[in-house]
């Protein structure tokens, strides 16, 4: 007999400054601690001349899903993209990163806006060599259920008989982007063991059924019990919009987590080594030295 999985907590990301002119509303990371493999989910905005200029990681895979608006990215090894609306960009800081994000300034003004979802490395792959994958919006196979009133962009994993496309991080990861008619029910199945949680993006929903059901507005983090075999959403037949739902799970790891600012570590020296390491340009970020990114600059720095 499957099982559904419990709601452990519901919480609404409260919105917050970040970076330099930014606006995030963070619900791992805050709120939400000691959730591996997740370390920090942020839904940001960034408008007009804002935006992350040149910073270092180290220790950690970064998830970026744009879900308007553009965003650049270029790095100390030469890399640089853009990803538009519907593009994910996984990047792999492992030993060490310098990078900057900046947001495009569209003509019409409205902001960029998407989703940061930072999870752990596995402690013998903290110190592999940093790598980036990007996925389009056009590569992301999509399952249909209910009828159609239901669609699931399969980003990672498996929905519906729809696999996606390829594996984009090294920590085992899935994640669904779930649009919901009025009347749309789904049951998606997850990983047995694995931490699951679900981020509101817009609408009312349903999670559960029965006597264990709950409504959830927009902008919360549910957060999943770890036993259970599937999640259930719905939206009621009478809803006025449609609601739309990502919904994550991944595979805990079983290490500490140390974490100062963008070095994410399993030891205070390791933390200790990784600032030393930036300060003196050294093991894996030799690069550093002398080096700026050009979209940077668009912030006068």
């Amino acid at each position: 007999m499957s099982a559904a999985r419990a709601i452990r907590q519901v919480f609404l990301a409260v919105e917050q400054a970040e970076g330099v002119g930014a606006r995030v509303r963070r619900s791992i990371g805050g709120k939400l601690r000691n959730f591996s493999p997740f370390l920090m989910l942020d839904h940001f905005t960034i408008g007009k001349g804002a935006g992350f200029p040149d910073h270092p990681h180290r220790g950690q895979e970064t998830i970026t899903y744009l879900l308007s608006g553009g965003v650049d990215h270029e790095d100390f090894a030469g890399n640089k993209g853009t990803i538009g609306p519907g593009d994910l960009q996984f990047m792999t800081a492992g030993r060490g990163i310098m990078h900057a994000e900046m947001p495009h300034e569209n003509e019409d003004g409205s902001p960029n806006v998407g989703m940061q979802l930072w999870v752990d490395l596995p402690k013998e792959l903290k110190m592999c060599e940093p790598r980036y994958r990007d996925l389009r919006a056009s590569e992301i196979p999509i399952a249909k259920v209910d009828d159609g009133r239901v669609t699931v962009k399969v980003i990672s994993g498996q929905s519906h008989g729809v696999d996606s496309v390829r594996e984009l991080a090294y920590t085992p990861v899935w994640i669904f982007d779930i649009t919901i008619q009025p009347g749309g029910r789904i049951s998606q199945a997850l990983p047995q063991g694995w931490n699951a949680f679900a981020y509101t993006l817009s609408g009312d929903m349903i999670f559960g059924s029965n006597d264990s059901s709950r409504s959830v507005k927009e902008f919360h983090n549910v957060v999943f019990e770890q036993t259970g075999d599937f999640v259930e959403i719905s939206v009621p037949d009478n809803a006025d919009s449609e609601a739309r739902v990502m919904l994550v799970a991944g595979q805990p790891l079983d290490q500490k987590v140390v974490q100062y600012g963008p070095f994410v570590l399993n030891s205070q020296e390791e933390v200790y080594q990784a600032m030393l390491d930036y300060q003196t340009a050294s093991n894996g970020f030799e690069r550093t030295r002398g080096w700026e990114s050009e979209i940077g600059k668009r912030m006068g720095y």
